[in-house]
């Protein structure tokens, strides 16, 4: 009988090891999954906003912003990151109607824009982190995804709409 107590004991912690290694797989994979995710929400916002700004340049009749909008809208992916800043350089320089619904979306969509990259570099830091782990590298769970990147922009603050002053009408004062 006392020989069979170790083979309860190794039977438990092998259960209890390979219990370790499948959450631990799944947490790579969810994790991985959760920042293609996040890659891909960043890049329908990006360009989301590159398609607003184009419109506000129309309107305006902004050849700068127009074409730093095209040029944001068919970059390669790896042209992308420079073409999203030359955007953002050329959108802080504009000065937006709140009157204005295309103004208005803009500034929505570069706010959009902000949360997304900051969701994105949460989920990339988290899944780097979850490859640095020693039982991943050594098993080798994260070889089936593709190493997440971050993505470099410069932070896209958009002004608020100004608004023109309220005209008082003169028996008011």
């Amino acid at each position: 009988m006392p020989g069979m107590w170790w083979v309860v004991g190794v039977v438990a912690a092998v259960a209890l090891l390979s219990a370790y290694l499948f959450w631990t797989a799944h947490r790579v994979e969810r994790v991985h999954v959760r920042a293609q995710s996040a890659e891909r929400a960043l890049d329908a916002h990006l360009m989301r906003r590159a398609a607003a700004a184009a419109v506000v340049a129309e309107q305006r009749d902004d050849d700068e912003l127009y074409s730093a909008a095209r040029a944001a809208l068919d970059a390669a992916p790896d042209e992308r990151e420079s073409a999203e800043n030359d955007l953002t350089r050329q959108l802080q320089t504009v000065t937006l109607d709140a009157a204005d619904a295309a103004a208005r979306t803009l500034v929505a969509t570069s706010r959009r824009v902000v949360l997304a990259r900051q969701v994105h570099t949460d989920l990339v830091r988290d899944a780097l982190t979850s490859r640095r782990r020693v039982v991943v590298r050594v098993s080798g769970m994260a070889r089936r995804y593709p190493r997440p990147q971050y993505f470099d922009i410069v932070e896209p603050v958009m002004p608020e709409p100004q608004t023109a002053p309220a005209v008082v009408p003169a028996e008011a004062i």
